[in-house]
């Protein structure tokens, strides 16, 4: 991942998914490239074909947001991943001094506050943990990791859903669920793709995942939002949860993620069932307040 031509890198991935009937142009003859040409997306944009591929080619980082909103147009991009474009075009000069800043002194640990770990440890029929930006748990109730071994302080929640088999087994919207989880770490972490945490944990699954790799290659955008998740769990069977995912105030972008099933339903019933099981806790479980390793298991 280089963050040195970011618009680039996403304008090129996002003009490759454009089929050019989408847009009104007929495509006859051989095409050497998938999706729309470079002189395609610059002419239905209204701007010259240089200065776009100026912008692929990462020789201007400073479009205005009139010519972004018309490519986003082009590539039909929502309005989520228009607004991540415009992120990605803020000044990277005015970026490099909060950056080096930053790269003075050692990052501040990421912690739960006290308040929150009081009240997910009192929802003993809903689970919920808390994770930061790029998936990292760092919380979770008794309930939560009577859900799955996985929502355990330090695990990587994306990392385990591409590497772990158990975890692929526990969803039975696995490709669903892993597509959302990636777009939503795009989301996430918005022009910051710099950040060490995100280069470290993108390089790894980029080399152990092939769809992890094919599914960042391709720049969506999805900020995480609550999802029905559709689970096959070892004890109880299968359940439909909804999650609800909530960012904590005051802290730096930590995200609280709590599960419900349908009042009456049968997955409630087997979420009362797991919670009978589950042993007392005396609180949550969270990491260690200077480390979050990728994975502790």
């Amino acid at each position: 991942m280089d963050g040195r031509n970011a618009i680039g890198e996403f304008l090129r991935a996002r003009r490759q998914l454009v089929r050019p009937e989408d847009v009104g142009i007929r495509a006859g003859g051989l095409r050497r490239v998938p999706g729309l040409r470079r002189e395609e997306v610059a002419m239905l944009a209204g701007i010259s074909s240089d200065y776009y591929l100026r912008l692929e080619q990462g020789r201007d980082r400073n479009p205005s947001v009139q010519v972004l909103e018309a490519l986003a147009r082009v590539l039909r991009l929502d309005a989520d991943a228009t607004a991540y474009l415009i992120g990605l075009a803020q000044s990277r000069s005015a970026q490099r001094p909060a950056r080096a800043a930053a790269q003075t002194r050692q990052p501040a640990p990421e912690r739960v506050p006290a308040s929150v770990l009081q009240l997910i440890d009192g929802w003993t029929n809903n689970p919920a943990y808390v994770q930061n930006k790029v998936s990292d748990v760092l919380a979770v109730n008794a309930l939560a990791a009577a859900l799955s071994p996985n929502y355990a302080p330090g695990v990587n929640l994306l990392r385990a859903a591409f590497l772990d088999p158990s975890d692929r087994a526990l969803r039975r919207d696995w490709d669903e669920a892993t597509a959302e989880g990636v777009a939503g770490l795009r989301a996430q972490v918005g022009p910051d793709i710099d950040d060490p945490r995100l280069v470290e944990l993108v390089g790894e699954l980029s080399v152990r995942s092939e769809r992890f790799r094919r599914l960042w290659a391709r720049h969506d955008v999805q900020p995480k939002r609550g999802r029905t998740s559709h689970l096959r769990h070892p004890q109880v069977g299968d359940l439909e949860l909804h999650s609800n995912k909530l960012v904590v105030s005051g802290t730096e972008g930590l995200i609280l993620v709590v599960f419900h099933a349908e009042p009456g339903s049968r997955s409630a019933e087997l979420l009362g069932i797991l919670g009978s099981l589950t042993a007392p806790a005396a609180g949550p479980r969270r990491a260690e307040p200077d480390h979050y390793p990728l994975d502790e298991r």
